[in-house]
C-alpha cells in the first residue's frame, strides 16, 4: 500500500463521532475527555495499553517511520511561510501567519511520538491570561488587545526531542587562589600610604565529572522562535500521556522539521554548560580557568513528545505579530508592537511635566533671590 492509501485509509479512521448529535468530538483541554463544541456530549478517552518508552539512540537507524496520518489526519503546507502542520480540519488557515493551508499530497512518514502533555487550559482560561498580559504592555496599540479574540487563538502541539545521557568529563584547567599583599604607594597630597591588593595564585588543575541528564527537551520545529519556545518552560513532563490520537481531536499538531540526530548535537550544547558549571565547581577555588572538556555520551535515549501551545498571531503595521501561551501552566511569550501615536503623547506629557517642574524651580530660585536682597 502506498503512503498516500494509507494515509487516506488513517484519515477516515481519525474521526470521532458525536454520540448525541453525530458532530465531531474534540479533546476538552483540562480533562480526560472529548466533547461536542455543539450539544456538550462527552467521552471519556480509554486508557490504551502503550507506555512511554524510552529508544536507545543506537537504534534510531533502525526505527521504522511511521506514516504522518497516525499523528494527524491531514497534513498541511502553507504557501507563504513555509509551515508544515497536521490537524483534523479539513480547511483551516495557517496558525502562523493567517493564510490559507493546502493539503500536502507529497507528505512522507514520520516518527510517531512516545508520549502527549495533553492541554490543561481551555480558550476562555488563555484569554484571560493573554488579557492580563497585554494589558501589562506599555505603549501597546489597541491591535494588541484583539489577540484575545475567539479567532485568533490556535491551539497547537508542537514537538520536542527529549534526550537522557549519562555523561563522562575529563578536563584540564586551572585553579586560582586569591592571596593579599600589602602595597605602598603615593596619594594626591604627596603622602606614603599603604593599601591591600588581591593577587590570584593559578595551579594546574585536572579530573572528571559525571552527571545523568533526564529529559533535555529540545524543540523539534524551526517554525517557531526556538528562544521563546524554551523560555515557556517549564513543562510538566510527569503529566505526560502515552500518546494517543484522541488528544489531538480537534487541535493542531505541528509536524517536526529537526531530525533526532541534529536535535541530540543540539542537547549536547544544552548539556555544555551544566557540565563546564561541574567542572569549576571540581577544580574549586575562588577562580577557574577551563582549557579543555572532553564528554562521552553513554546510555543515551531519546523520545518524541508533543507539548501544548496555544498561538495567537495578529497583523498590525504590515507584519504578523506572534504571542505563545504553554498550554499548561499559562506562561506567556511573543513579540509586540509599539504604539508611535502613545509614545508621542507620552513623550509631550514628560516634556511639559519637565517644562512646570523647571518653572517651578526657577520660579523658587527667583524668590529666594529677591530675599537675600531685602535682608541684604
Amino acid at each position: 500500500m502506498t503512503d498516500q492509501g494509507f494515509q487516506q485509509a488513517s484519515v477516515a479512521s481519525a474521526t470521532y463521532p458525536c454520540g448525541g448529535c453525530g458532530a465531531r468530538l474534540e479533546f476538552a483541554p483540562g480533562s480526560t475527555s472529548m466533547r461536542c463544541p455543539y450539544c456538550g456530549f462527552t467521552q471519556e478517552i480509554a486508557a490504551g495499553d502503550r507506555e512511554i518508552h524510552e529508544i536507545a539512540i543506537e537504534n534510531l537507524a533502525t526505527l521504522p517511520r511511521k506514516p504522518v496520518g497516525s499523528i494527524g489526519a491531514y497534513v498541511y503546507v502553507c504557501q507563504r511561510c513555509a509551515a508544515r502542520s497536521e490537524s483534523n480540519e479539513t480547511a483551516t488557515l495557517c496558525q502562523f501567519c493567517g493564510s490559507p493551508l493546502v493539503i500536502d499530497p507529497a507528505a512522507t512518514g514520520q516518527i510517531v511520538p512516545e508520549g502527549v502533555l495533553p492541554f490543561g487550559l481551555d480558550r476562555s482560561a488563555v484569554r484571560d491570561a493573554v488579557r492580563k498580559w497585554t494589558s501589562s504592555r506599555w505603549f501597546a496599540p489597541k491591535a494588541l488587545k484583539k489577540v484575545t479574540e475567539t479567532e485568533s487563538m490556535k491551539s497547537t502541539y508542537v514537538p520536542h526531542w527529549t534526550f537522557d545521557s549519562r555523561t563522562f568529563s575529563g578536563y584540564d584547567g586551572e585553579r586560582g587562589d586569591h592571596y593579599w599583599v600589602t602595597e605602598s604607594y603615593t596619594d594626591s597630597e604627596g603622602k606614603q600610604q599603604t593599601r591591600q591588593v588581591q593577587k590570584t595564585r593559578w595551579h594546574r588543575a585536572s579530573g572528571n565529572v559525571d552527571r545523568v541528564f533526564d529529559d533535555v527537551l529540545v524543540p523539534g520545529s524551526s517554525v517557531l522562535p526556538p528562544k521563546k519556545v524554551d523560555d515557556l518552560a517549564p513543562w510538566p513532563l510527569d503529566a505526560a500521556q502515552p500518546f494517543q490520537q484522541e488528544f489531538l481531536a480537534g487541535h493542531f499538531a505541528l509536524r517536526y522539521d529537526l531530525e533526532p540526530e541534529s536535535g541530540f548535537e543540539e542537547a549536547k550544547n544544552r548539556m555544555a554548560p551544566v557540565i563546564a558549571e561541574d567542572v569549576r565547581r571540581d577544580i574549586g577555588g575562588d577562580e577557574q580557568r577551563i582549557h579543555h572538556v572532553n564528554t562521552q555520551h553513554n546510555n543515551v535515549t531519546f523520545k518524541l513528545m508533543l507539548l501544548p501551545l496555544w498561538i495567537a498571531t495578529f497583523l498590525y503595521a504590515g507584519r504578523s505579530w506572534q504571542i505563545l501561551v504553554n498550554g499548561m501552566t499559562g506562561e506567556i511569550q511573543g513579540e509586540r508592537p509599539y504604539s508611535k501615536l502613545k509614545i508621542f503623547f507620552a513623550v509631550v506629557a514628560a516634556l511639559i511635566v519637565i517644562g512646570v517642574i523647571g518653572f517651578l524651580v526657577a520660579g523658587h530660585g527667583g524668590h529666594h533671590h529677591t530675599g537675600t536682597t531685602t535682608r541684604h
